[in-house]
């Protein structure tokens, strides 16, 4: 894995998204996948401290790929005991986020799956704005490219590949 150690703590390496590079990961098993999200989620939440907007995550990748897995991943990391699936008909599911410390500043996690939705108006009239304005909330959403153009700036973004064996996974986080 490609990892950074600050502090003591390992990290994943993080820049802004326009200088950087995707950094890469072979997850050779789900344990592997679990590791990453959480190295992940811990450098986001690190990096987000001082942001006066939603934390925005954008997940690409196959059908299939591992996409909603990651978001169960972080969502358990978070303290959600609700079940996660994919919010591939409902558009948009909201959890109260129970992890004490984490929900100090991030009291919901929102996970979107944009794979139905045409354009970005559709998004917008599901209350995106508010949404992504609120520094309250962690926001996933799956299928990003098909509202690219609502994606704040700041968002960052993972792509999940099936790797050649069956139960590995290349997750490129940017």
């Amino acid at each position: 894995m490609n990892h950074v150690r600050n502090r003591g703590r390992t990290q994943v390496k993080t820049e802004k998204r326009k200088r950087t590079r995707p950094i890469s990961y072979v997850a050779k098993s789900p344990k592997e996948t679990v590791d990453i999200a959480r190295l992940f989620l811990d450098k986001l939440l690190d990096n987000a401290k001082k942001s006066s907007d939603a934390l925005v995550v954008g997940l690409s990748g196959d059908l299939g790929a591992g996409k909603t897995t990651f978001v169960q991943t972080v969502a358990k990391h978070l303290g959600i005991k609700s079940k996660i699936s994919s919010p591939t008909f409902v558009i948009i599911k909201k959890h109260k986020i129970k992890n004490k410390i984490t929900s100090k500043k991030y009291k919901f996690m929102f996970h979107l799956d944009a794979y139905r939705l045409k354009n970005e108006k559709e998004l917008l009239a599901l209350g995106w704005e508010e949404i992504i304005e609120n520094p309250e909330h962690i926001v996933f959403v799956e299928w990003p490219k098909n509202v690219k153009k609502a994606m704040p700036k700041t968002a960052r973004f993972i792509r999940i590949s099936h790797a050649k064996k069956e139960n590995e996974r290349v997750l490129y986080l940017q």
